[in-house]
């Protein structure tokens, strides 16, 4: 499989860590570039990846970066499933490129803004090594129907990081509420965050995000 063309952002030390950061719908890898660099993590490589172009049945067909077709915004809508599980492949080969160059599984963490949130989620939950974690982005769980029987349990204890804004009206809070009980229902631990926000990130965000990466990955110095 062609890996996907990515942004890689790094420290000038020693890597020991690597995150792969989805972005949202009609975005690129550049776009949270702003954000890695804000987070300053120590031994970490970022990969950013850009989804591929594609039509979005939403935006009356028209073409965009997008991880996979949204047929509507209602929570109850039909979901893209192959393009859901197409794109998973294609972050599992990141991951593995990662794991080629040296990383440790446990020390790589899927991250992901929205559409690439939930991606994250999908792929993470269902993975077949162990992982350091998910930080989920003012996103949802996908398939949340299918998860029970295709989880590994290996990630089952997977630190994992949602947060989300109190006024998104892209993503209604009562839709990322069904999705933190749904992972409740299967036994995983989210650690949940709310912020006075829209669909986007914020400064508190941000630092919360670091110190969950700094709980979660191999920073020391030694």
């Amino acid at each position: 499989m062609t890996l996907l063309d990515f942004v890689e952002l790094s420290s000038s030390d020693s890597i020991r860590n690597s995150v792969i950061w989805l972005h949202g719908l009609g975005a690129d890898g550049h776009d949270f570039s702003p954000v890695i660099r804000e987070l300053s993590l120590a031994h970490t490589r970022f990969i950013l990846p850009h989804a591929p172009f594609q039509p979005v049945t939403v935006n009356n067909g028209y073409e965009m970066r997008a991880w996979y077709d949204i047929y509507s915004f209602q929570p109850d809508a039909e979901q893209d499933i192959h393009g859901i599980h197409a794109t998973q492949q294609q972050i599992e080969a990141l991951i593995a490129n990662e794991i080629a160059r040296g990383i440790d599984s446990r020390n790589i963490m899927l991250a992901g803004f929205s559409q690439g949130g939930a991606i994250a989620l999908q792929t993470a939950l269902r993975y077949s090594l162990p992982l350091a974690g998910i930080v989920a982005l003012s996103t949802y769980l996908p398939l949340a129907d299918s998860l029970a029987t295709e989880r590994h349990p290996i990630n089952q204890s997977l630190p994992i990081f949602m947060a989300h804004g109190t006024t998104d009206n892209v993503i209604p809070m009562e839709r990322y509420r069904a999705s933190v009980q749904s992972l409740q229902q299967l036994g995983y631990s989210p650690e949940l965050h709310e912020y006075p926000m829209p669909h986007s990130v914020c400064l508190e965000e941000i630092d919360d995000i670091r110190h969950f990466m700094q709980r979660h990955l191999d920073l020391s110095f030694t």
